[in-house]
């Protein structure tokens, strides 16, 4: 009786022991992540105010690199050559390959992410959430584009150098135009008639192009401003 005693205790312990241990083992929580549920809506909209452009052209950017390959040279004395205006005006086109001219499809997308402060919307998820479908590419530095219907005429317009001197710009100018822009978004971020007023929004309070009232240098010009013309939104889900 002695000994089964002692051997009472210890069996109770190690039982006890087990349940513990049991007891303390972290339960991993169960990992759930969606697939991307996306949709597309087609707007078609219309310009309120003239859209300016002011595209950088490959001729610019040939000349400002063979001015910084030249080094110290460069900054000797030059001989100004004359403005070829008329050519200044059509390097500032954005012409796809196709050869029709565009709109850059990133102006829509950065119009209806900074329309998102205005509603208190993450501008941060605003940004993984629209994506612009773009109609065709630049010829030249192969940017996706969205199609511009109009026509431009030469904007000639006085503008400060940022060294304070005076001149005279010649930028292509869309007194009437309009577009259809094609937009995938993120179904579980934004509704249809959320994506709706935010395009809303982008046109007539952020705008594109030069001289747009969210104009990062200055108030604006009051250009590049719509309006979606219907509210009849096209939807494919799981596009």
């Amino acid at each position: 009786m002695a000994a089964l005693k002692r051997i009472a205790p210890v069996r109770k312990q190690a039982s006890t022991q087990n349940t513990e241990t049991n007891d303390a083992a972290p339960t991993v929580p169960a990992l759930k992540i969606t697939p991307p549920n996306l949709g597309v809506a087609r707007f078609n909209i219309r310009g309120i105010s003239p859209y300016v452009q002011h595209a950088f052209s490959a001729k610019q950017q040939r000349i400002m690199e063979a001015t910084q390959r030249a080094g110290q040279q460069s900054r000797g004395r030059k001989v100004r050559q004359p403005k070829d205006f008329e050519q200044l005006y059509r390097d500032a086109m954005h012409i796809s390959t196709e050869g029709w001219n565009g709109i850059p499809a990133p102006s829509f997308r950065n119009a209806i992410i900074d329309a998102c402060r205005l509603v208190g919307f993450r501008m941060t998820h605003a940004k993984l959430s629209v994506f612009v479908i773009a109609d065709g590419t630049d010829s030249e530095d192969g940017s996706q584009l969205v199609k511009i219907i109009g026509t431009p005429q030469p904007y000639k317009a006085p503008v400060r150098n940022d060294s304070g001197v005076a001149d005279i710009r010649w930028r292509p100018m869309w007194r009437e135009w309009s577009a259809q822009v094609s937009i995938e978004w993120d179904v579980d971020q934004f509704s249809a008639i959320d994506l709706l007023n935010l395009m809303a929004r982008a046109g007539k309070q952020v705008g594109i192009g030069e001289g747009r009232p969210n104009s990062p240098n200055s108030n604006g010009l009051g250009f590049g401003r719509f309006e979606v013309v219907t509210d009849e939104l096209m939807e494919i889900q799981g596009a």
